[in-house]
């Protein structure tokens, strides 16, 4: 049974992957057929510069993902085969490499390598006292990218593909800080999440701010020029951020699961409390990009509106 349902969520993951693939295909289509109609040579240049983009966003990442070694630290919590103290030293040899711990904490890592428990206990102390900090940093990088990139983009449909590229990118960092990936099935899980995040952003375009604020206050924003688009515009940003940071924490959690957590509603109810505790700094830091790029809003709303 358990078995039907990795399978499961790795054919649900292929899935979505092909969907996204056939959405973006039909995209790509309909523009180069407008850019045909100016010179068949612009088109296929169009076509080759899409390939080139889809292999260095798309492609590459999962290249990347698919092909590291997968290790689940939670998943072997109470194994003590030889090939699982041999996945742990693989583990703790990477984090030693990668500098995300000091110095300190490297000497206690090689001091425990041949005795499983301790390394065991080593891990999970330097994973709550640095690793962590250094994932979820880029988390927030990732995040800040989705929230400035989807909040100035007024196009549903390059938020979608925009949103499935920084997803997809965040997920190889996490993938080659750590040196490992998830499993096949948390994979699945993962696209599918990711696919459904690039959905949502698509549909976030549509958001008019006066269905989120109380009739007052729309009242007042109506009567600044250009505030409601640029207002339905930030919200946008930030609805987009904190999925992304959601998908992150997952994958985080996926690749290095807390002890505590034992199970798929806990991990999403853990990854919705974090990214919203998350949200606030990536809007703080998101902040400081906006100015240069409000003004270019301004100039696209102008244009707009004269005709």
């Amino acid at each position: 049974m358990k078995k039907k349902k990795k399978s499961f969520w790795i054919i649900l993951g292929i899935g979505a992957f092909v969907i996204f693939l056939l959405i973006l295909t039909s995209t790509v289509l309909n523009v180069g057929a407008n850019l045909a109609r100016i010179n068949k040579y612009v088109e296929y240049g169009f076509y080759a510069l899409v390939l080139v983009l889809v292999y260095i966003f798309i492609l590459n990442p999962l290249r990347v993902i698919l092909f590291a070694p997968t290790i689940s630290v939670e998943t072997v919590l109470d194994e003590k085969t030889r090939k699982t103290r041999r996945n742990y030293r693989k583990v703790a040899k990477n984090i030693i490499e990668q500098d995300m711990i000091d110095q300190i904490d490297k000497e206690a890592i090689k001091n425990s390598l041949n005795q499983h428990d301790k390394l065991l206990e080593e891990l999970n102390r330097v994973f709550d006292k640095s690793i962590k900090k250094e994932l979820n940093k880029i988390i927030i990088k990732n995040a800040k990218t989705v929230l400035v990139s989807t909040a100035v983009s007024q196009n549903g449909r390059l938020d979608m593909l925009m949103v499935m590229s920084v997803n997809l990118k965040m997920i190889k960092e996490l993938v080659l800080k750590c040196g490992f990936r998830p499993s096949y099935a948390n994979l699945g899980k993962l696209s599918v999440n990711v696919f459904g995040t690039a959905l949502i952003a698509e549909g976030l375009e549509n958001l008019d701010i006066s269905d989120i604020l109380p009739q007052s206050a729309t009242s007042m924003l109506a009567e600044i020029p250009l505030i409601k688009p640029i207002m339905s515009s930030i919200v946008q940003g930030i609805s987009n951020a904190l999925l992304t940071i959601r998908i992150g924490i997952v994958a985080r959690k996926y690749l290095f699961a807390d002890t505590k957590i034992v199970s798929k509603n806990q991990i999403r109810i853990e990854a919705f409390k974090e990214s919203v505790k998350m949200l606030p700094v990536v809007i703080k830091e998101s902040m400081k990009s906006f100015p240069s790029r409000i003004g270019a809003l301004f100039k696209t709303k102008n244009v707009e509106e004269n005709y």
